[in-house]
């Protein structure tokens, strides 16, 4: 399709993410290949190409001699409005083929915001919205990714949904469906799908039938086929070490969110935190080897020529060789340009060794820390045991140690949150600035206090919770904001940044919905809804417009599912698809946090019955292992090669 594209290009903005060719990108002969899969991150090429899941699945899926695996991006509306007017299909970067073409189209959906795009992607691939009306002509759609955990209000939309770890889950797949090709395709579309579900691990939603109550909840969900299983396993991948992607990460030719190479060191966190579903349905941890991340770090580098090392996880401080980890590789890399981060640092895990060795090239990256709530209360009831002489240590550390800079996360919208916990922020942000002032003598150092909506999540223990209305938020922004600038001289030191309380709802109707919400997704993406994770693109307005002229034939309104809190009997939507935790493990947690008791990490205490390990066949693998990293072999002196964009 290029030739037709190509005309396109220079009537758009920027273009350049539109043309492929990048280092690390892959392109193989379409007719040797028994299987063909087009990935997309539902988002803009810059947001896009960075992630990791969508890296991992291309790279594991192209090294297979005889499948070939293509990525595609959101187009942004200028192109989407061409490429309507001139008759062009949703493309592969890579060789520019219609997605349309392939054998299956996978979707990684971190965040729900991005159905939407799900929807114009569909329809710029000529491939039917509604799963029903597809045919052996066209891609069997399937989502993964975080959000992939409750499919339900995506469920018309996509004919197959893995929940877990993508690794095996793709490989896994990719073989059924090469041997219902070479077999001719007996039985079309039903066929596979029936064969995809009855491996337990992929949930194929036509395979099941919802009713409701009276008052609007599901009564039960069943399996309407004979051997389709009455629920769905998460996939998780045992041996990071057997899996060591990215090796050839895919370096962008247009500017992305992330400049660096990333290595994910470990995977699953068991500090329990109750809002974070990524927390929750990633146990248990498994950790890389120290050897491992070496060998990964040193051969990343010199494959892309990036001088940034992101050490990636839930809480990247938490592994057991992390100090072995960072001084392994400060070494190695003393007197280069090479510079390493820790994106996600628990506040009471960040010490001074681990601040010096971070630093030992002189490049100091930001520093995030993230308290969540404002007060002792409520971090006791989402279970994130900090201290604030904790907080306050830590920071001082870092600017002790040359920092100016630190970044501060907490969370608005908590369950049972009162407009005080939030103001709590502020005399804390004050607190910093002036214990920081007092340690290093300077009035040079700043804070950011960056404030995210909640969203209750599933298979967390806050799926029951009920949202706060944006109005309520909006207030307590207010309110703080005010208050931090109640002091001039700390004020000033001190950056505000916040996510308004509207998003967050519609975050809120999109993570617990059911097969009811399709219709006002459907709804939105026809009024000219896209790319709703982006403020500028984002309607509250159409989203509650929309909801009012759907949801009420179901019996429902938008505040059913969002400020209504849920019933301890009540089947969720997602009841039937197992992330290996135990419902009532999660109901009792729930309890717990109400009462403000906080439950230890189960890594270094005995096991409290979450219920992930003997569901899943797993266990907790740490570390330390005692090997150390060095020694790697050496690059040269001037770092690793960078290669002109």
């Amino acid at each position: 399709m290029w030739p037709q594209l190509e005309q396109l290009l220079p009537l758009v903005s920027k273009p350049i993410q539109y043309v492929g060719g990048e280092l690390g990108a892959v392109v193989k002969d379409w007719d040797a290949a028994a299987v063909r899969w087009a990935l997309m991150y539902p988002d803009a090429y810059e947001v896009g190409v960075p992630n990791q899941g969508v890296q991992i699945l291309y790279e594991v899926l192209n090294e297979q001699a005889d499948v070939l695996a293509e990525r595609t991006y959101a187009v942004w509306p200028d192109l989407e409005a061409l490429m309507r007017e001139r008759g062009v299909s949703q493309f592969t970067v890579d060789s520019h083929r219609p997605v349309g073409a392939f054998d299956l189209f996978g979707l990684s959906f971190s965040t729900e915001l991005g159905y939407t795009n799900l929807l114009t992607a569909l329809d710029l691939a000529g491939i039917p919205l509604d799963s029903a009306d597809r045919t052996e002509a066209h891609p069997i759609v399937v989502a993964g990714g975080h959000a992939a955990f409750n499919p339900e209000p995506i469920a018309d939309f996509i004919d197959a949904a893995v929940l877990g770890d993508g690794e095996e889950a793709v490989l896994e797949i990719t073989a059924i469906v090469r041997a219902w090709k070479a077999e001719g395709s007996p039985g079309g579309r039903d066929e596979i799908l029936l064969r995809l579900a009855k491996t337990e691990s992929v949930y194929v939603p036509r395979f099941y039938d919802v009713t409701y109550l009276p008052d609007g909840r599901i009564h039960r969900v069943v399996p309407n086929r004979a051997g389709v299983p009455a629920r769905i396993h998460k996939r998780t991948t045992m041996d990071l070490d057997q899996w060591p992607y990215p090796k050839k990460p895919i370096v962008p030719l247009a500017e992305s969110v992330h400049e660096r190479y990333a290595v994910e060191i470990f995977r699953g966190c068991t500090r329990g935190c109750r809002f974070c579903q990524a927390g929750m349905i990633t146990r248990p941890v498994r950790e890389r080897s120290i050897e491992t991340v070496g060998q990964m770090v040193r051969e990343g580098l010199e494959f892309s020529g990036y001088s940034e090392v992101g050490l990636l996880s839930l809480s990247s401080a938490d592994h057991t060789e992390i100090g072995d980890m960072c001084s392994g590789l400060a070494e190695q890399y003393a007197g280069t340009n090479v510079s390493l981060s820790l994106p996600s640092t628990r506040v009471d895990a960040f010490n001074i060794e681990l601040a010096q060795e971070l630093s030992k090239n002189g490049r100091r990256t930001g520093l995030t820390f993230a308290p969540e709530g404002g007060s002792e209360r409520i971090r006791r009831v989402i279970n994130k045991m900090v201290s604030e002489e904790d907080l306050i240590r830590t920071v001082v550390t870092a600017y002790s140690n040359g920092w100016r800079q630190v970044k501060l996360y907490f969370m608005c919208g908590l369950p049972t949150e009162q407009d005080e916990d939030v103001l709590q922020i502020a005399r804390l942000a004050h607190e910093v600035i002036k214990a920081g002032r007092a340690a290093t003598g300077s009035k040079d150092i700043r804070c950011t206090v960056s404030i995210g909506g909640f969203v209750p999540k599933p298979h967390t223990p806050f799926q029951w919770a009920k949202m706060d209305r944006p109005e309520v938020i909006d207030n307590r922004l207010r309110l703080l904001k005010q208050a931090i600038n109640s002091d001039r001289s700390l004020g000033r030191a001190i950056g505000y940044r916040y996510h308004d309380g509207e998003p967050s709802l519609i975050e809120g109707l999109l993570s617990r919905g059911d097969r009811r919400v399709g219709a006002v997704i459907r709804r939105v993406w026809e009024k000219g809804g896209r790319f709703d994770g982006w403020n500028e693109h984002f309607s509250f307005q159409r989203w509650v417009e929309s909801a009012g002229e759907t949801l009420p034939a179901f019996g429902v309104d938008l505040d059913w599912f969002t400020v209504r809190e849920r019933f301890e009997d009540e089947v969720l939507p997602w009841d039937h698809l197992d992330s290996g935790l135990d419902k009532d493990w999660l109901w009792q947690d729930w309890q717990d946090s109400l009462s403000e008791f906080e439950q230890d990490d189960c890594r270094w205490t005995p096991c409290f019955d979450c219920g992930v390990c003997p569901s899943m066949d797993t266990e907790i693998q740490i570390g330390p292992t005692g090997k150390k990293l060095l020694p790697l072999t050496p690059l040269n002196a001037s770092g690793p090669r960078v290669h002109a964009h």
